[in-house]
């Protein structure tokens, strides 16, 4: 079943045309992650790619799972379930909500278990997955996100797309990455796929004090990335300027954003660039890590 997914298509490698970058000469492609599937699109996939292999080896009864009402990683495991055949269960944060996502999850057959606020808070304490278990023995637990190992291990392949299309794109080299950073995960695993031959950029979707430069360094230790600070005053929070930069971006590129994660990333990147963080001739390259499916949330 899981084979399959190796198949999807490559993510296109295109360049961006953003004034502020021709202004300082620095050079911006994007991995369109968000191209790869209709639904099972994004970092989220690559990130439950090791973790779905591992549940199909164990012959684990399905997968579960935690997020919020707005969850991509929820939606892209309930939609690999839906196309792969197993089953998928997810705890969610808060009490039961009618939202465009947790009817995906529910068209897609995931069940739902909503934890409260006081409950979900619990998630990183030792004994939380024992009850859970219990009730669905034998079935392949991923942490909120995908976080972990495992999931930065799938990530690796992100690089490889992007190297795979270099050539096509006309660039012989690139200096960098640029990426949201929600868990840091996907940060971490092109960090290890990298093996300090790039930089890798995590603007912080979230702010300092949720625990990602702590889970980043967990997994990767302390050299081959910087986090730069771009959740303008927390997870979630969104502000005109944002919105408008958002649309402007959208407008010149033609590319859809939302504005959690990839508009912010996008935002704090300028900021970086008319600061003169990256000199002329720099070549980078932005990840879009998809989310489409949230910015419902946001209509």
């Amino acid at each position: 079943m899981i084979g399959r997914f190796d198949d999807l298509p490559l993510a296109p490698l295109q360049p961006l045309p953003f004034d502020w970058l021709r202004r300082h000469g620095v050079e911006l492609a994007v991995l369109r992650l968000d191209l790869i599937d209709p639904l099972i699109s994004g970092n989220k996939w690559f990130k439950l790619l090791e973790h779905l292999r591992v549940a199909q080896a164990q012959g684990a009864p399905g997968v579960i799972s935690l997020g919020g009402a707005h969850s991509n990683h929820l939606h892209a495991l309930a939609s690999a379930g839906k196309r792969f055949g197993f089953a998928t269960v997810g705890l969610l944060r808060g009490h039961a909500q009618d939202t465009p996502t947790v009817r995906d999850l529910q068209a897609f057959g995931m069940q739902l278990h909503w934890l409260g606020y006081g409950g979900y808070r619990e998630r990183h304490q030792p004994g939380f997955w024992q009850p859970w278990q219990a009730l669905y023995p034998g079935w392949h637990c991923v942490a909120e996100g995908g976080g972990g190992p495992l999931g930065a291990k799938g990530c690796g392949l992100i690089v490889e797309q992007a190297q795979a299309q270099l050539a096509a794109l006309g660039w012989a080299e690139y200096h960098g990455w640029w990426l949201a950073a929600g868990t840091g995960t996907t940060l971490a695993g092109m960090v290890l796929a990298e093996a300090g031959r790039h930089e890798v950029h995590g603007a912080l979707a979230v702010p300092l004090d949720h625990g990602v430069p702590e889970a980043v360094q967990a997994l990767v230790g302390t050299a081959g990335y910087h986090l730069h600070e771009a959740c303008r005053g927390g997870f979630g929070k969104v502000d005109d300027e944002l919105l408008a930069f958002m649309a402007e971006c959208e407008a010149q590129a033609a590319m859809p954003l939302e504005p959690l994660y990839t508009a912010k990333a996008l935002l704090a990147l300028r900021r970086e660039v008319e600061a003169g963080a990256f000199g002329p001739g720099t070549r980078l390259i932005f990840l879009h890590s998809g989310g489409l499916q949230g910015r419902r949330g946001f209509a």
